[in-house]
């Protein structure tokens, strides 16, 4: 079921839809805002979830892209939270096939290096007993080295594989949001939150502020139950309550550089040779991406986070040490992009060494959930939903785990389509896939050049996701903003005669929105100016 409110002009119906009494009012439009939502609708609440910008704007677009059990969480000893993880990669991989993949990882046995090989080997045996499998293996080095060619050879005595998983994170909360309104779910972009609604000091509402609408239209909203799930941004609707503040935002960033530059089969981690911290190169949607970074983040949350001078400069020389044969530069990388992590303060001298468990804090009828990972968005949700039901008297559901997607029927063929994509596209679209398919016009079932998405996929987003500004098209319901060079300029040509008449926007528009995109590109996921940048990383 397509939301007709999604569809260009669909927010006509806004006020009338906004003015109905809910059970569950969910604030952000992330991946674990997307996953209360659909745990909710599905369980029969009237449930309503608000972004104040774009769905996926914020952490669950900039996110390493991995769906993992989180390794080294074992070496904190955190085992409770890599079986969760664990657990739930697993899920993820049966339901979302196409979306969530299997990633096989490469970790260098270097003389001198830590982890040695007993404590790496025991830590994956650990790991795979979690999953229930054995994906670890131990290769000798000139086996090693077949598997993944071009890394440093000094002191190289073999080496370890496992396997984790990856995803697109934005195509993961769309696919989320997708499944709740199958469920009568509801969901908006571009609302903020103005204000909380109180009675008797608890809190019934919010009032919203339309971010599209020039005369910034409002709209109170009344709810049994008002979840914040706004992540690293969770301070902000917690202090109108007088709440104190208990997140610490950390900057994780990222390049992408060209496929045959740092061409991989395997992902290859390593421990940066600064200061220890794993850092991961992989393939993704066509690409290489890099990461990542861990930095305290004491920028204005409002404005969108990028890649420092410092960070690039880190990133570089990891990759350099690791593979010095490929004479890596700076005008390989594409894109960079950075993400905002909600972390839990809890005094940790070293950013890398918080933990990265959820929590809850229900304050004055506020319900707040935040930090975790894309990974237990599933567990995330209905630990919300746990605490939420003493405020909904009469809703006694067990909460037990279901399946996180139905199945998606199976694709007619369809002549041209090219090879891996069916899958793929039941991964993004499940149920609407087939639809997708029969949208195209002639030659729209072919690749962007550069890139694994179609260029039907662009008409989809324009025609039924509920695309507000460009960058939503391009960074958010497709990559290709990311994957190819200058925010994909080269292509915006043929952007703006498939999008343009699905959009419904004018010349001026149009016009106005590429600039607005491509000064927005410029700004924050490309590299940083060589001068000016203070930040010290460490």
């Amino acid at each position: 079921m397509n939301a007709p409110h999604w569809r260009p002009g669909g927010r006509a119906e806004l006020r009338q839809l906004l003015a109905q009494e809910w059970d569950v009012l969910i604030v952000g439009g992330g991946i674990c805002g997307a996953g209360i939502l659909l745990e909710a609708s599905r369980r029969g609440l009237r449930a309503l979830l608000v972004e104040q910008r774009d769905f996926a704007w914020g952490t669950s677009s900039r996110s390493s892209k991995l769906v993992h059990g989180g390794l080294r969480y074992l070496k904190e000893g955190q085992f409770a939270l890599t079986r969760e993880s664990v657990h739930e990669r697993e899920a993820l991989l049966r339901e979302a096939a196409g979306l969530v993949e299997p990633q096989s990882f490469a970790f260098g046995d270097y003389v001198g290096r830590k982890p040695g090989r007993r404590a790496f080997l025991l830590g994956l045996a650990i790991y795979d007993r979690m999953a229930g499998q054995r994906s670890r293996h131990y290769y000798p080095r000139d086996e090693f080295l077949q598997l993944a060619p071009h890394i440093d050879v000094e002191g190289l005595r073999g080496g370890m594989c496992y396997t984790d998983a990856k995803t697109d994170d934005a195509r993961l909360v769309m696919r989320v949001l997708q499944e709740a309104q199958q469920h009568g779910g509801t969901a908006f972009n571009y609302l903020s939150v103005q204000g909380l609604l109180r009675e008797g000091g608890s809190v019934r509402g919010a009032q919203l502020r339309d971010e599209l609408d020039a005369g910034g239209a409002t709209h109170m909203v009344q709810a049994k139950v008002v979840i914040s799930a706004t992540g690293a941004w969770a301070n902000a609707l917690r202090a109108q309550g007088g709440a104190p503040r208990r997140l610490r935002p950390l900057r994780g960033s990222h390049l992408l550089l060209p496929a045959w530059r740092l061409p991989l089969a395997q992902a290859v981690s390593l421990m940066h040779p600064q200061d220890g911290r794993p850092v991961f190169a992989f393939p993704w949607e066509g690409v290489t991406l890099v990461g990542t970074t861990d930095l305290d983040h004491g920028e204005d949350l409002c404005h969108e986070a990028a890649i420092t001078r410092v960070e690039v400069d880190y990133l570089m020389t990891a990759l350099r040490r690791q593979f010095p044969e490929l004479d890596l530069r700076e005008d390989d990388i594409i894109a960079t992009y950075a993400g905002v992590r909600p972390v839990i303060d809890s005094g940790q001298a070293d950013p890398s060494k918080e933990t990265r468990e959820h929590a809850l804090w229900l304050e004055n009828g506020l319900l707040t959930i935040t930090g975790g990972k894309l990974t237990t968005f599933r567990v995330m949700a209905l630990d919300a939903l746990k605490q939420a039901k003493t405020l909904l008297p009469g809703w006694n559901d067990d909460l037990r785990q279901q399946p996180i997607f139905a199945t998606a029927p199976a694709l007619h063929y369809r002549r041209g389509l090219p090879p891996g994509q069916a899958s793929r596209l039941q991964g993004r679209y499940g149920a609407q896939a087939q639809a997708l398919l029969d949208a195209a016009h002639p030659a729209e079932l072919q690749t962007i050049p550069g890139t694994e998405t179609l260029w039907a996929q662009l008409r989809w987003a324009a025609r039924h996701e509920a695309v507000q500004h460009l960058d939503d098209l391009l960074l958010r319901r497709t990559r290709v903003g990311l994957l190819l060079r200058n925010g994909a300029a080269a292509i915006l040509p043929r952007v703006k005669a498939i999008c343009q008449p699905e959009l419904g926007w004018s010349e001026q528009r149009w016009r106005t929105e590429e600039s607005a995109y491509l000064a927005l590109c410029e700004a924050h996921y490309s590299l940083p100016p060589e001068q000016g940048t203070k930040r010290q990383y460490g």
